[in-house]
């Protein structure tokens, strides 16, 4: 990628002799080779191939497949990178292969296309859509399923649309060519690694994601992996001449960052916000006055166990005490092994027609797999910048991972070997523990018929029985462009979707008063001219009805404002931690909400659109932005703009850059996704239908 390499720090005096000033020079050059020694940076080799496409998605979790899924319909190539092997993140390699779904969208089965084919390809391969009869969604399944269900429809869409399909799994984008236009940059090439096992080395799911993530982002052969250098252009590129034009142009291919981080948002360092915004009259929940890029939601990773008919043998892990402290069933309603057992069940042996009301008394048969994903239990949950696990940008460039070839994936490998420990001994102490850290003595019981699912054989794929990449549940979010309404770029934000009442003392003490204004001006709807001079009584309004209804919807999605705080202190398992005060406050309803194309658009350059969990949300906005779901309608959003985009020879913020005024070409845009049988609005979305009660 090109940069502006920095230059070295002047002298502290300027009257210094030349001796001082060469032995400065040469300081300056240590530090600049130590800091990129940090960051493991290699000199970059020749690729080992070059692959044209003409959309390179990289991530393969739902978002990203549902940008190729619908990419190939349109006919085009595309190539999908993935750090692990298996495509669908959250419903395969994330291991969270329960969809997380809102009650009346599933009855009306509002959704896009290629979900609603997904679920029923579900219903085809168990003979029923639920087979592990879990009872947080209709439909919990086999991670490993999931990979093969959807790797299957991709290849179907490619037949139908006569696209082509070029799939990279064990791959990571190590480097990116971007270009100056007239008014903004391109990516003209991407660089990516993918791992294979060196001969006579297991294969790579014999070891964590831990273990090999600095590995898997080095140019160099190792011991364990040989190393093919992949270089992705665009199809119709001229091979000869390098695109340094100042005239603005159409974009040859469009790259979709679909990576569970927004990886290539740091990567490519455009401006984008991570953990805690400030709080403020759109985001008035906000747990930090100034914000805290630390404060992530915290990421799981999830493991199978089977019931068995027999006690089994459980070895204590030796990095069992250091997390005991943490785990809990949280709360004494909560505090059921059955309950919090067939919460994610993913396969059941037994399979009955009726089940008890309550699913305390579920039976729990021999043979029956359950899936674990628990806040108190295998959740982990840095928030300090000691621990954090996504690198922010002043981390990064500290690293040297902003620099030429630097790039090592930002994250803390530290941390990500904490979480996958922390989630072993979670097993440990679901069949073992005895000691509840929220809830004290008395309500843990002993489990031992249960055990522990590994093997590259079992459900996760993974020798150590652990998904084969953590559920994320927030990674880098972009900042849109700035626009109409929106100064400072554009965001969707929490009272864009919130039922929340902000009537209450909270709002008011915390806000200056203009801002408890103008939160309420929002939420109302008022004109500012109208309430400038007559300064109505803004005490007991209502609040907002509905979400904010964006006229460049390109998607939808609806579930409630769920938070996995990250906690106080570090180590996140410290005894005695607390999650982080005032997190859960903006936890709660929201309305269905719609996923405007502004929030797809980066700053800069103008040919990356972003998909899935790191497209223009706030913190707060973030937690209903991040099911399945709506990463699928996302993803469908990304593939059909890129496609149009490509077809019209218009780039996407040019759709978008007159609004509110009419696009004509945005709209051409959304009618493709709806007659394609995409939805981009709820049932009887308009400014004067203010009844959304029954949408829950």
């Amino acid at each position: 990628m090109q940069r502006q390499t920095q230059g070295l720090p002047h002298p502290l005096v300027r009257s210094i002799s030349l001796t001082r000033s060469c032995f400065s020079l040469l300081v300056s050059l240590i530090t600049l080779a130590l800091a990129t020694s940090v960051a493991d940076a290699t000199p970059p080799r020749a690729p080992d191939q070059e692959v044209a496409c003409e959309i390179l998605v990289a991530g393969g979790g739902l978002a990203g497949a549902a940008s190729a899924y619908e990419s190939l319909l349109a006919g085009r190539t595309v190539c999908i990178t993935d750090i692990t092997d298996w495509i669908g993140g959250q419903i395969s390699s994330q291991g969270t292969s329960a969809l997380d779904e809102r009650p009346t969208q599933r009855q009306q089965l509002f959704y896009p296309r290629g979900y609603l084919e997904f679920r029923e390809s579900i219903r085809r391969k168990y003979g029923r859509l639920n087979p592990g009869q879990c009872w947080v969604s209709e439909s919990c399944f086999m991670p490993y399923d999931g990979h093969k269900l959807l790797f299957d429809q991709l290849e179907r869409a490619a037949k139908r649309g006569k696209g082509t399909l070029k799939w990279y799994p064990n791959t990571v984008i190590k480097e990116l060519d971007i270009s100056p236009t007239q008014e903004g940059e391109q990516i003209q090439s991407a660089v990516a690694i993918q791992i294979e096992p060196a001969p006579g080395q297991p294969p790579v799911n014999a070891e964590s994601l831990s273990q090999i993530l600095e590995d898997a982002y080095r140019y160099e052969n190792s011991a364990r992996f040989h190393k093919n250098i992949v270089r992705f252009v665009p199809m119709t590129r001229d091979r000869n001449a390098r695109n340094t034009t100042t005239v603005a142009q159409p974009a040859q291919w469009y790259v979709i960052d679909a990576t569970e981080t927004g990886e290539l948002i740091g990567l490519a360092d455009i401006p984008y916000r991570l953990g805690v915004d400030p709080r403020s009259p759109l985001e008035p929940s906000s747990s930090s006055a100034q914000g805290n890029p630390y404060c992530t939601q915290g990421f799981t990773y999830t493991f199978a166990m089977q019931a068995t008919e027999e006690p089994q043998q459980h070895i204590k892990p030796d990095f069992y005490d250091r997390y005991a402290p943490y785990y809990s069933y949280e709360l004494e309603r909560l505090a059921n092994f059955n309950l919090v057992y067939t919460y994610r069940r993913i396969w059941s042996e037994n399979y009955q027609k009726t089940l008890p009301s309550n699913p305390r008394e579920y039976p729990i048969n021999p043979g029956d797999i359950s899936m674990q994903n628990w806040t108190w239990g295998n959740d982990y949950r840095p928030g300090t910048a000691q621990d954090n696990l996504i690198y922010t940008r002043q981390q990064l460039e500290s690293t040297g991972q902003l620099q030429p070839g630097g790039w090592m994936g930002g994250l803390r490998t530290e941390t990500l070997q904490a979480g996958e420990e922390h989630a072993i001994g979670f097993f440990y102490w679901l069949v073992q523990g005895t000691t509840d850290s929220q809830l004290g003595d008395g309500f843990k019981e002993l489990h031992p018929n249960h055990r522990y699912l590994s093997g590259l054989d079992s459900p996760m794929g993974t020798a150590n029985g652990l998904s084969k990449y953590p559920y994320m549940r927030e990674g880098r979010r972009i900042i849109g462009r700035p626009g109409w309404g929106h100064p400072d770029g554009f965001m969707v934000w929490e009272i864009d979707i919130s039922r929340a009442d902000y009537s209450d003392e909270f709002y008011r003490t915390n806000l200056e008063p203009q801002e408890y204004r103008r939160l309420w001006e929002s939420l109302s709807g008022l004109q500012t001219l109208e309430t400038i001079g007559q300064r109505p009584n803004l005490d007991g309004r209502p609040s907002r009805s509905r979400s904010t209804i964006f006229p460049d919807s390109v998607g939808i999605a609806h579930y409630a404002i769920d938070f996995h705080p990250c906690m106080t202190l570090s180590p996140p398992e410290a005894p005695g931690n607390t999650e982080l005060e005032g997190e859960r406050r903006g936890a709660g309803t929201a309305y269905p909400f719609q996923i405007p194309l502004r929030a797809l658009i980066p700053q800069r350059i103008d040919n990356l659109l972003i998909a899935g969990k790191s497209i223009a949300t706030s913190h707060i906005a973030a937690a209903a932005y991040r099911v399945h779901s709506f990463e699928w309608s996302s993803g469908v959003a990304a593939g059909v703009t890129a496609d149009f985009s490509l077809e019209k020879g218009i780039l996407p913020y040019q759709l978008v850059d007159n609004l509110p005024l009419q696009e004509p070409q945005l709209e051409m845009l959304q009618t493709r996704l709806v007659d394609s049988g995409n939805p981009i609005a709820f049932p009887n979305t308009s400014i004067f239908n203010n009844t959304w009660e029954d949408w829950r």
